[in-house]
């Protein structure tokens, strides 16, 4: 197969999962939360079970009139949503799916890579915040930079251990050198980068930057229409990559029993995205919204200390392991 025509086939396949995999986590977070808080309405848009709800969603969005502030920064405030965006499918790019290379761009760096790119989503958030015009924008812009800024060292220190413990930055190479007992020895690492991953998608419990109740809808008050769902779109592609590297890292990737890894291995990889992805809207029905002060103490004095203290468990390991 010529090169040109692999690369094209990789890339059209992530284009692809960016565009489905966040609907259909979206579709079921509209069915996860209707019977956990018992919501009827998503139930009945549609003949069964309420399958028209997203597609409803949808042609709302497109409906809308977009509206650009008279005083906001027109450039900044249209660039913002599809910054937002860029990062997710950048990282979709290196996250492999199963063994024997199938992965849309196989890097020796991967893990590297990626936590410099997801660190770029703050940026989208000041771009939206400060070009708004707008108080309560601004005030949610800069709670986000605090929340992710503060959030982000947990987020990379817990995904160093496993790292550490592979002896590889390959996200492929991780998952092949991944063992079942690491699901205790690496299990405070992987909590701690859950928790700061749902952080970082400001998911809640941890979306105080778009705290309604004070701040309308924070950095994106004042977004209508697509741009608006582009960042609602980006939430949920945010659920998709942070799952993904979640089962990457601490879940053995496309390994799972019977020993059918090689055929069935981008099965169990899906398997494995879509149940911690459950587990994110399970979160979200399940915990009240943090405040202020109680998402920075959560961040600086439980699982920094945490995560120091998985990396220095994971070195003693390795020394005492003779690697």
């Amino acid at each position: 197969m010529p090169i040109w025509l692999d690369v094209a086939i990789r890339v059209l396949a992530v284009v692809v999962a960016f565009l489905t995999l966040p609907l259909i986590v979206g579709q079921a977070e509209h069915k996860v939360m209707a019977h956990m808080q018992g919501r009827l309405g998503p139930m009945y848009a549609g003949a069964f079970h309420g399958w028209a709800q997203l597609v409803a969603d949808g042609v709302k969005f497109v409906q809308k009139e977009d509206i650009t502030p008279r005083s906001a920064d027109r450039a900044v405030f249209r660039l913002a949503p599809v910054i937002a965006l860029l990062p997710y499918l950048v990282v979709l790019l290196v996250i492999p799916l199963g063994p024997h290379g199938l992965v849309a761009q196989k890097l020796d760096i991967g893990l590297f890579f990626v936590l410099a790119v997801v660190g770029v989503g703050v940026v989208a958030v000041l771009m939206a915040a400060w070009s708004s015009a707008n108080k309560y924008a601004l005030l949610g812009g800069l709670r986000a930079a605090a929340q992710l800024l503060g959030y982000e060292l947990p987020f990379i220190l817990s995904a160093l251990s496993v790292a550490m413990a592979a002896g590889t930055l390959s996200l492929s190479g991780i998952v092949e050198a991944w063992r079942p007992w690491w699901l205790l020895w690496q299990l405070p690492a992987m909590l701690i980068f859950f928790t700061a991953g749902l952080a970082e998608i400001r998911r809640p419990p941890f979306d105080m930057p778009i705290a309604d109740s004070e701040l309308v809808f924070g950095y994106m008050t004042e977004y209508t229409g697509l741009r608006f769902a582009f960042f609602l779109l980006a939430e949920y592609v945010g659920i998709v990559v942070i799952a993904a590297l979640t089962t990457v890292l601490f879940l053995g990737g496309w390994k799972g029993p019977f020993g059918l890894d090689a055929q069935l291995g981008w099965a169990w990889t899906l398997i494995k995205v879509f149940a911690v992805s459950f587990v994110v809207i399970w979160v979200r029905v399940s915990y009240p919204r943090l405040r202020e002060d109680q998402l920075q103490r959560l961040c600086w004095l439980v699982l920094v200390p945490g995560a120091l203290g998985q990396l220095v468990l994971t070195a003693a390991v390795k020394v005492a392991a003779g690697d």
